[in-house]
């Protein structure tokens, strides 16, 4: 995913821009801090592994909001691997991998923008970013500086006084930059900044303490990195070593009650270090092929307290991890082999996981795949467990069963990747089966109450989920005029056996997964309707889904399948080339046309923050101006 997608759909965030890819769905799991959730291939947040340049430094704590904090402002391209082919990535990787990569300074360029956008009910999302690419004349260095200042006020959708998209103040700066050390050398830093603070529930004027609902985040996120990379002259060698660290710190407000005892702070620091080597050979056995391996160190320290609450939660991961990869490229085939060998201080035993990839393609427009990856996830806390949810007026902890084992996983998806030129234009199609088994499975129940009342949910293991489905992927592009793209999911998410998630006998044990739609797609459309003038349409579509809804608006714990909607919006962009070296972008349209917003929000303090579904965002009405030179 590349700059095009994000300009078409005028996306000022990762949590508006990865709906577009199929296999892929963001939701808002929270009404009043909008904590966000990437789904992949149906598997749960928790599942998708987010890399920075490659690099795992998006810890537990940074996924709570993370999507929604890194602007695009920051981002050269988003690569998407669905499932764990690849033995590079962690072995947490089941859903997928999404890396994103910053920007590098490639020439020099100044731009300045501005997206804003203002709802029905009168609430503005001011976003302004700026960029600045500077390299020297000898292009031996070179040094790229973002950054992006966001103001949106929180948003009630029925009127009751209590939010269901929270406030939110954001800056974020950082750079990323490059000194070639000699021909073959180069030294790479990346650094970056972000403070963020968010607050929804009612009497947002007010100090949290003071109003029935509030949960209120104040971030301060500071993270970098550093990479040597070293090749040969005809590059048949190449070593690469890399560090890179973030710490997070947030000071939080869960509460309801205007309980004085709700504050509550958390520290994160996670670090990685490693190595890699790459090396060609001209025959191993069939063919020319790339050899690979390296080790990588992942060590991240939690702390997390809410003293009112009896919490001070502290948590020591180290993983050390090796693998090797071995591909074979041949003009018809490809076949990628692979392990990994992860050692995590929180389980036993090493764990071994084995990934295979085989590609063949019997005429040039025709490419066939086939691949295999196992994974794992260490009983620890995820970024779920780091949030606490308001139902009922009162709060909702999860704590982890002692006894919680590991989740093992086994993947297998097969694809056709089809390409055909029709006169002008160009087409592509993808077809992509996908089946993963997760065995001892996690899972959330309720476990009674606190002694202040509080609701427990306990993490604990069950047996077994199983997850399958069809990916489609369709682009046709007449070159100058047109450009469509479009991606559609069938899938099924469901345990092996009945689960029950409430104590409530008149709830029956589910076998399907909740918030898992069995059908989603997305769709975008550019049109260039002069050499200046270009329009856009942008739609995701999500198919009805069953979501739990806990008591306290309503009198018992419920289950409701909701309806299927769509998320429809359009863009209007206008150039204007005032000389050869500086540009004015006037951009302006419509995101969710048809203001498909979730109708049957709960009201008032006993409200369940969890009970939130459909769009994240009501009809916005957006318009913006880029500068660039």
């Amino acid at each position: 995913m590349t700059a095009e997608i994000f300009e078409r759909t005028s996306s000022n965030n990762l949590t508006e821009t990865l709906n577009f890819q199929p296999g892929l769905r963001v939701e808002n799991s929270c009404s009043n801090c909008g904590s966000t959730e990437l789904r992949i291939n149906g598997l749960g947040g928790q599942y998708s592994q987010i890399l920075i340049d490659s690099r795992p430094v998006f810890s537990s704590l940074a996924a709570v909001y993370g999507l929604e904090q890194l602007p695009v402002s920051m981002v050269d391209r988003i690569e998407v691997i669905r499932g764990g082919g690849s033995a590079l990535f962690g072995a947490n990787a089941i859903g997928g991998v999404v890396n994103v990569i910053t920007k590098e300074p490639l020439r020099n360029s100044i731009s300045v923008s501005n997206n804003t956008s203002v709802s029905d009910k009168n609430t503005w999302d001011v976003n302004t970013s700026f960029n600045g690419s500077f390299v020297s004349d000898d292009y031996k260095s070179g040094m790229y500086l973002f950054g992006m200042v966001r103001n949106r006020d929180s948003y009630d959708r029925n009127g009751d006084g209590y939010s269901e998209l929270p406030q939110i103040d954001l800056e974020t700066i950082g750079f990323r930059g490059y000194y070639k050390l000699s021909n073959y050398s180069k030294l790479s830093l990346e650094y970056h900044h972000i403070h963020e603070f968010r607050r929804g529930g009612d009497k947002l004027d007010r100090p949290p303490h003071e109003a029935d609902i509030a949960e209120q985040l104040d971030h301060k996120i500071d993270g970098g990195g550093a990479q040597f990379d070293w090749n040969t002259p005809d590059y048949r060698h190449r070593l690469g070593l890399y560090t890179s660290a973030q710490k997070v710190r947030r000071d939080s407000y869960f509460g309801t009650q205007q309980n004085p005892d709700a504050y509550g702070n958390t520290k994160d620091m996670t670090f990685i270090g490693g190595g890699q080597y790459t090396t060609l050979f001209d025959h191993v056995i069939i063919s020319p092929s790339e050899f690979t391996v390296g080790m990588e160190f992942t060590h991240n320290n939690l702390n997390d307290k809410i003293l009112g609450y009896g919490r001070d939660f502290f948590q020591n991961t180290n993983i050390i991890g090796g693998y090797v990869q071995n591909e074979w490229n041949g003009e018809k085939y490809s076949l990628l082999l692979g392990a990994r060998l992860d050692k995590h201080n929180l389980m036993n035993n090493a764990v071994f996981n084995p990934r295979a990839n085989v590609r063949y393609s019997p005429i040039e427009a025709v490419g066939l795949r086939v691949s295999y990856s196992s994974g794992y996830r260490a009983p620890q806390a995820y970024d779920e467990d780091l949030h606490v949810d308001a139902v009922g007026g009162e709060v909702t902890i999860i704590e982890i069963d002692p006894d919680l084992k590991p989740e093992y996983s086994h993947s297998l998806s097969a694809s056709a990747d089809l390409y055909k030129n029709l006169d002008k234009w160009q087409t592509n199609l993808l077809v992509e089966g996908f089946y993963t088994i997760l065995n001892d499975v996690f899972t959330l129940v309720q476990n009674g109450e606190d002694s202040q009342g509080n609701l427990l949910l306990l993490r604990r293991n069950d047996t077994e989920a199983r997850f399958g489905g069809i990916n489609f992927e369709f682009r046709a592009t007449l070159p100058g005029v047109v450009d469509i793209q479009a991606g559609y999911t069938f899938q099924k998410s469901k345990y092996k056996y009945p689960f029950r998630w409430s104590d409530d006998e008149n709830l029956p044990a589910q076998k399907k997964m909740f918030r898992s739609p069995d059908n989603y797609g997305y769709l975008t459309a550019n049109f260039n309707i002069t050499k200046n003038f270009d329009a856009s349409l942008f739609c995701n579509y999500t198919g009805s889904m069953l979501v739990q809804h806990n008591a306290g608006y309503i009198d018992e714990n419920t289950e409701k399948l909701t309806r299927d909607y769509l998320d429809l919006g359009i863009r209007f962009a206008y150039t204007f080339r005032l000389s050869g070296l500086f540009d004015i972008e006037l951009n302006a349209g419509i995101k969710n046309l048809f203001d498909t917003f979730q109708k049957d929000i709960d009201r008032g303090p006993l409200k369940d923050s969890g009970y939130i579904y459909g769009p994240s965002m009501p009809r916005l009405y957006f318009f913006g101006i880029k500068l660039s030179l």
